[in-house]
């Protein structure tokens, strides 16, 4: 395998959170400044976030959105962010709010925390809960917390938790 910083050969994305540990505010401020730093088309950062902690009515009205199998696990996770992208040429808009994500993500590892990335859940129903202006549309919901006891989770999650990561081999992505 070729030679790869380790905020990317550790970085994983668990379900097994710790229900007690919390994010400081020093750590979120942290996350949300490594996404305000990452590329964007123009310098335009087509993206907006909502910040939910544990239990904090902003994360109550992200966590009802999220699929009833996910809500399980995503509850225990220390903060809840939502992404999303302020309307514009949608796909550019999508692809820097993905730039944001990884960064925010890159930057949580390096602080010895874990993200865990959503896509499916009831975009309408969040963006009414969180009051969101027209043309803002929420892409991804990020659960953030410290790594918790994978033997917690019921076993078919367990099982992909505790299993070996996979990738595909460089060769299979290359266009041919």
């Amino acid at each position: 395998m070729a030679d790869l910083t380790s905020l990317l050969a550790f970085r994983w994305s668990p379900r097994a959170f710790d229900p007690s540990a919390e994010l400081t505010p020093d750590e979120a401020a942290s996350l949300l400044e490594a996404a305000r730093w990452a590329p964007s088309a123009d310098n335009r950062q087509p993206w907006r976030f909502a910040v939910g902690h544990r239990d904090d009515d902003t994360w109550k009205r992200i966590l009802i959105n999220l699929p009833g199998g996910d809500q399980g696990w995503v509850r225990l996770a220390s903060t809840l962010v939502v992404g999303a992208h302020t309307g514009g040429d949608a796909e550019r808009a999508a692809y820097d709010l993905g730039q944001a994500v990884a960064h925010l993500t890159l930057q949580a590892t390096a602080l010895g925390l874990h993200v865990r990335q959503l896509t499916r859940f009831d975009q309408t129903g969040l963006a009414t809960e969180l009051d969101l202006p027209g043309g803002v549309r929420p892409l991804v919901v990020a659960a953030v917390g410290r790594l918790g006891d994978p033997f917690t989770l019921p076993a078919d999650l367990r099982a992909r938790e505790t299993g070996l990561r996979h990738r595909r081999p460089v060769a299979d992505l290359l266009l041919r």
